[in-house]
């Protein structure tokens, strides 16, 4: 487990693609989010976003995009696994003009040199003008 807001891993190089899939650097893409400069217009945003925070390690990130009624005290995450390829299934709601949305999610991970994912449907709500993690449905 790792300490609140420590970073388990290295950024990916500024170059380097981001690990949410978008065609863009990590720089450009999910590090502005996590450095504070940009915030997720879309709930899907977000939840590419949260994804590029746990490949990089980035639990400080993911804790200040929970909301705060579900938020854990502090966030250990297991630098044995590492995320490797997001799959957005679906989405609904989410948009600019919402203030609900959901989406649907496939996460490949590699957790001691054997291949996992896991499947989740996460619900985003607005909080002070920003989307949340609100939980899994």
């Amino acid at each position: 487990m790792s300490r609140r807001g420590s970073r388990s891993r290295a950024l990916p190089a500024l170059t380097a693609s981001c690990p949410c899939g978008l065609p863009a650097p990590y720089r450009d893409c999910c590090g502005r989010l996590h450095r504070g400069e940009a915030a997720a217009s879309t709930a899907e945003l977000l939840m590419r976003s949260r994804f590029s925070a746990f490949a990089v390690g980035d639990g400080e990130y993911l804790l200040r995009t929970w909301h705060p009624t579900t938020r854990p005290p502090e966030l250990g995450l297991d630098p044995a696994l590492r995320w490797v390829k997001l799959e957005i299934l679906e989405t609904s709601g989410g948009g600019v003009l919402n203030t609900e949305g959901t989406v649907r999610f496939r996460a490949h991970y590699r957790e001691r040199g054997k291949a996992g994912e896991m499947e989740e449907h996460s619900r985003f709500v607005r909080h002070e003008g920003a989307w949340a993690y609100l939980g899994a449905m």
